[in-house]
């Protein structure tokens, strides 16, 4: 793409032109970097440096001890952290999983095919945007306890693989895509299953990205459903273990724990969106969200 004047809006190479912009960019950058190395250094401090004040920004004695007795903790509970992290592990796979596939077979019925009720069920989507999740935990809590999914491993899924947002998103995304596009492969004798699977799955790549980065973050990050759902405390995940280092161990002591529980949570969640994060705004260029 090129503008006006013949120039390439993003070229290759660095321009003379684009050091205004670096000068204003750069201070911003090392700004918003600097929760994540704070989040870092605090995971290493010992319990004296926790506690220092005025505080201190970077770790000045660097320690293991806070993973130490992390784990040690948990050893004393009868349940290890490794389990845990086990569970959060498997729900957040799954969930991730089920989202994108969900969301895109749905998103693409939505989009390019025609039957009855598509209008109504587009409407009902869009409604349920309007909805956090505060505002419907006692009809939520009564349809789980109905299904007998209290204490189920099954209540981390099925409740949550249902996206409104990520079919939003993958819905306008493959409006994009154009018609004659997918009646050539229809002539072609493609299958709708065909057409979603080798034609527009490659193309809503970015979508998918977004909606994995979406999908992850709620499953890996939630701790509601573990206190709300859960009593076995085997099937609980490691972000509810994480809300109770401080009450359950001493308020000081447990502050150590809980800066290496929090690295922990952390670091998943800034890998995943380093990978994937130029297909987030890739995605909302063609979503019509702006």
């Amino acid at each position: 793409m090129a503008s006006y004047s013949g120039t390439k809006i993003n070229p290759s190479k660095l321009h003379i032109s684009q050091w205004k912009f670096f000068i204003i960019l750069i201070p911003i950058a090392i700004f918003m970097v600097l929760p994540i190395v704070y989040i870092i250094n605090h995971a290493f401090k010992p319990l004296e440096e926790l506690f220092l004040w005025p505080p201190r920004f970077f770790v000045k004695n660097p320690t293991l001890s806070n993973f130490r007795e992390l784990f040690a903790q948990t050893s004393r509970t009868g349940v290890p952290m490794s389990r845990y992290i086990f569970n959060s592990v498997v729900i957040t796979l799954i969930l991730v999983v089920l989202s994108i596939i969900l969301s895109s077979m749905a998103g693409y019925a939505l989009s390019k095919l025609k039957f009855k009720i598509k209008a109504p069920l587009l409407f009902l989507n869009n409604l349920a945007l309007m909805f956090v999740g505060s505002s419907v935990v006692i009809p939520r809590y009564l349809v789980i306890e109905k299904l007998g999914l209290i204490d189920n491993f099954l209540v981390y899924i099925l409740p949550a693989i249902a996206m409104p947002v990520g079919l939003f998103l993958i819905k306008q995304f493959i409006d994009q895509i154009p018609n004659d596009l997918i009646e050539a492969a229809k002539i072609d004798g493609a299958s709708d299953l065909r057409i979603y699977w080798s034609i527009v799955m490659p193309l809503i790549k970015p979508a998918i990205a977004t909606i994995a980065i979406v999908a992850f973050q709620a499953a890996w990050n939630d701790s509601s459903i573990s206190s709300t759902y859960i009593n076995d405390e085997s099937l609980k995940n490691f972000a509810f273990y994480m809300t109770t280092l401080t009450s359950a161990t001493n308020s000081v002591s447990g502050q150590g724990m809980a800066a290496a529980a929090s690295l922990i949570m952390f670091l998943p969640n800034l890998i995943i969106f380093i990978f994937l994060q130029r297909n987030v705004m890739n995605t909302m260029s063609h979503s019509g969200i702006k």
